[in-house]
């Protein structure tokens, strides 16, 4: 009997909570929601040693607030949300604290995979982030099966960043961008590429020397001209006033003809200054195709990003998305972040709505 009435009342609490967890999220509602937020999740060690547990409980704590927090964002409205799962600088831990973040991994990820699972009620997408390579087999193995039992999911996305650092994706997508201009060049050469598809202008550093040479020769004709004058004086003409009618057109016939080389000429320089504007377009066009190669271009940039334990670092961790995010750092640990901690970070992102809008804008 007693346990049925403790089970009745602890069934009814969390139905009061659930209620009340509603009814905050209709008011934050009223205002603009962020539709991607990043976690760093920082302090579970420390977590652990400071109730005095084994390193991998304080992991497995962490995994639950994961968990609890995804709940939270996703009724709120939050669409994608990213976590540093793992950075590639915690391979430099030791090999067996390393080896069982690998198999907790794995068995998270197999659990995320079953029916009952928060990524089935939310219809939520994984995406793994990071070099993948640096990963054991079945590690790598089990991301890639989730990633393509979750594709179909649209509702909702979830970014783990394992194997990462922000360093590492800016390296991988610089060169993909370069690999990417090199086959459009090799396709040029080729001729696979129509003229119509791609217009590329090419330097050409001997075309103002033309066009001099051009203007150089026009006065050479033109001091010709007047030698071919002064020797018709000599051989003399029959009447003076046809002699200066024809001097005085040949002359400005040459001179039209200096001016038409002359204004060929400025059109190079005008040319010219189009290739500089052109290559500032290029400039632009270059930062766009190395955004298209970052590990997270399968999402918009971050409108919040948290990170616990209250520490105000980055540590390598989406460098290049973050330039107009704003930073809230609570001083819990990872474990003990709650939804009152998002709410903070949410009413702080809205009273900043709009002057983060209008940096974005310049940016």
């Amino acid at each position: 009997m007693e346990r049925k009435t403790g089970s009745f009342a602890s069934q009814l609490f969390g139905n009061l909570c659930i209620l009340w967890r509603r009814c905050v999220f209709a008011v934050l509602s009223a205002g603009p929601v962020p539709n991607h937020i990043a976690f760093i999740m920082d302090g579970n060690r420390r977590y652990a040693k400071k109730r005095n547990m084994a390193e991998g409980d304080g992991h497995k704590a962490g995994f639950s607030a994961l968990m609890s927090m995804l709940r939270y964002c996703y009724e709120l409205g939050v669409k994608y949300v990213t976590v540093y799962a793992f950075s590639i600088d915690n391979f430099k831990r030791q090999p067996k604290e390393v080896q069982f973040l690998m198999d907790l991994m794995q068995e998270k990820i197999e659990e995320l995979l079953r029916e009952e699972s928060i990524i089935n009620e939310y219809g939520i997408r994984l995406h793994f982030i990071g070099n993948l390579q640096l990963l054991t087999g079945p590690v790598r193995a089990a991301m890639e099966k989730a990633m393509r039992v979750t594709a179909h999911n649209i509702q909702r996305v979830l970014l783990l960043c394992v194997a990462y650092t922000s360093r590492d994706e800016i390296a991988h997508a610089v060169q993909g961008s370069c690999k990417d201009k090199l086959n459009e060049v090799q396709a040029l050469k080729e001729g696979k590429i129509s003229n119509g598809m791609i217009s590329i202008i090419d330097e050409d550093p001997n075309r103002n020397g033309i066009y001099m040479l051009n203007q150089h020769s026009c006065k050479d004709n033109l001091s010709a001209s007047n030698v071919f004058s002064s020797n018709s004086v000599l051989k003399g003409a029959k009447d003076g006033k046809e002699r200066d009618s024809f001097f005085v057109h040949t002359d400005q016939e040459h001179r039209s003809n200096c001016q038409e080389t002359e204004i060929i000429s400025c059109n190079g320089v005008i040319a010219s200054s189009e290739e500089k504007r052109y290559k500032q377009g290029e400039l632009s066009s270059n930062l766009i195709n190395i955004e298209k190669n970052m590990y997270m271009a399968v999402a918009p940039d971050p409108d919040i990003l948290i990170r616990t334990s209250g520490e105000m670092r980055l540590s390598n961790f989406l460098l290049w998305q973050t330039s107009t995010c704003p930073l809230y750092a609570p001083a819990a640990l990872w474990p003990e972040i709650g939804l009152w901690n998002l709410v903070w970070a949410v009413l702080s992102f809205q009273r900043h709505h709009s002057y983060l809008e209008k940096k974005k804008k310049q940016s």
